[in-house]
């Protein structure tokens, strides 16, 4: 007869809880996985999906009471791991909305905004569409691969224990800094462009103050705008390509690098 033991059904619990609370905190933050037209159900289910497959390969996990102070601990760190290493792949997907929202301001197209379910708020419909290409560039590289091979591999680099070692979420906020910057790069020659346009007009309505600038100004910059975008998509390619790389490599740098805590 086989019995079940209390310190059993322990060791399965934490072989199960303590790795599905990380990887479901990846899928919370990361781009692709974390799109509210995927069901909580599917994203459970995958978050699972990927523990058991990944159960095997771990290193052998503490021997903690998963009802205990330390346990309930190790929780929310496994958690703050899996939200930090997704939150490091979003940044780059919030700088490609701030270009969106910087050439929607340019081209005249700021109330042109739609109700993103991504973000919960007003999105300007320029930002969605680069967000989207951005998506399929990212698809096209085989980053949701890339990404599942990270969680694997963090659980290696970074393994579930008490020792005191913790994700690297200090370089996370220096990394905000370069949402901005990489933001105002992708939309500088759409936005230079406009601003020679736009000093045109002003030249233009000086010269004869009869003309109606504002009959002529929208369609004049919304169109060069589109013009624009439609000639600057393929050279945004090779520097989409190398944000996804970076982030993907910064995702590793999370789990990698281990400082000691106090």
């Amino acid at each position: 007869m086989i019995s079940i033991t209390s310190e059993m059904l322990n060791a399965v619990v934490i072989g199960l809880l303590f790795p599905l609370t990380r990887i479901l905190g990846v899928i919370a933050a990361a781009p692709v996985l974390n799109h509210s037209s995927i069901p909580i159900r599917t994203k459970l289910g995958l978050g699972v999906m990927l523990t058991l497959v990944m159960m095997p390969t771990m290193p052998v996990l503490p021997n903690i009471d998963i009802i205990s102070v330390k346990g309930l601990f190790l929780l929310i760190e496994q958690m703050i791991i899996g939200l930090a290493m997704g939150f490091s792949m979003r940044l780059i997907f919030s700088a490609v909305e701030v270009a969106g929202q910087l050439i929607s301001l340019t081209m005249g197209l700021g109330f042109a905004t739609f109700y993103d379910q991504q973000t919960g708020g007003q999105t300007p419909s320029i930002s969605q569409l680069l967000v989207l290409v951005s998506l399929l560039l990212f698809l096209s590289l085989d980053g949701h691969l890339i990404l599942i091979e990270a969680i694997a591999n963090s659980f290696v680099t970074l393994p579930i224990s008490l020792d005191g070692k913790g994700p690297n979420i200090k370089d996370i906020a220096f990394w905000g800094k370069e949402i901005f910057s990489i933001g105002l790069l992708l939309a500088l020659p759409t936005i230079a462009a406009l601003l020679v346009t736009n000093i045109a007009l002003g030249i233009l309505t000086r010269a004869a103050p009869q003309l109606n600038i504002f009959g002529i100004g929208f369609p004049v910059t919304i169109t060069l705008g589109f013009v624009l975008l439609a000639l600057t998509f393929s050279s945004m390619e090779k520097p989409m390509e190398d944000m996804i790389q970076t982030s993907l490599e910064r995702m590793r740098a999370v789990t990698a690098v281990l400082p000691q805590k106090p």
